[in-house]
Order: C-alpha cells, then structure tokens, then sequence
C-alpha cells in the first residue's frame, strides 16, 4: 500500500472533487487523484481499495468506468493473477481531441434547439447564436494549437 503524505491525501480529495463537478462519481475522481499523486506507476484493486478506504463495489465500478473512457490502463505480471491499474498519460492529445469533438457535437444540437425556437426571443437567439459560433470556432482552432505546440516541442 503506498505511505501518503498529508498533502497528498489532501490533493487526491481535491482531484476527487473536481472530477465530481465534471460529473464523475466521488470513488471515480478520488482513485485518479490517487493515481496521479503515487509515485508508483501501477496500484492493485486492493491497494486502491485500502488506500482510499472505498468499497469492492465503488472502486471496481469507477475502475471500469476509468477502462471504458481510456483514461487508465491495467497491466498484468507474469504469475500473479491480479491485475495492476495506472493512470492513462501518454493519451491525453486524443483526449483533448475528443472533447472538441463533444464541444461540436454540442453546438450542433444547441444551433438546431436555436432554429426550433423561433424568433419570438430574439434576444436568447442571439445570445445561444454567439455560443454555438464560439464553440465552432474553438473546436477549429484547438486542434491547431494542439499542433504547434507539438511542433514547438519537437524543437
């Protein structure tokens, strides 16, 4: 079981939390401050579980829920059956990438509730307008940055 520090409790609770305003369930957000506060790349079920002192239920549900949206990876060792969980890093461009691509998906479907409305609140249309242009722009526009600052890195 990784030995934490205070401060690294108290930032795995404020990485929990954060991932809970984005939706996630508090066990989700808390076992991937936990993974990117240990200085060990991979943790066992049951080090999570002791670790964090969450549920069977609760860490293998988030844990699955983490797979399915690439954000952790598990690895294997040869002859020990249990299954070691790490945070997903190398991923995150394709990440970003993804969320340009809910950002459109978004402004499509607020650009179509803005058409069905109808003018009689010229004032909300113009307001929701101004949010679909912006989000088009800036899905447009991050994959370029995304680009040139590969290419600065490179340097």
């Amino acid at each position: 079981m990784p030995q934490l520090t205070t401060e690294q409790k108290q930032l795995i609770e404020k990485i929990g939390v954060f991932h809970e305003q984005q939706g996630f369930p508090p066990a989700t957000g808390r076992i991937m401050g936990l993974l990117y506060v240990t200085d060990r790349s991979h943790l066992s079920f049951e080090e999570i579980i002791d670790t964090l002192n969450i549920s069977k239920s609760a860490t293998s549900n988030s844990l699955n829920m983490l797979l399915q949206m690439h954000l952790i990876e598990y690895t294997t060792y040869p002859g020990d059956r249990k299954r070691y969980f790490g945070a997903l890093l190398e991923n995150w461009h394709q990440e970003v990438v993804n969320k340009m691509e809910q950002v459109l998906s978004f402004s499509k479907l607020v650009r179509q509730a803005n058409e069905l409305r109808g003018n009689a609140n010229p004032s909300m249309n113009k307001l929701m307008e101004e949010r679909v242009d912006f989000m088009e722009y800036l899905s447009q526009q991050v994959p370029k940055l995304m680009e040139n600052w590969l290419q600065q890195r490179k340097k």
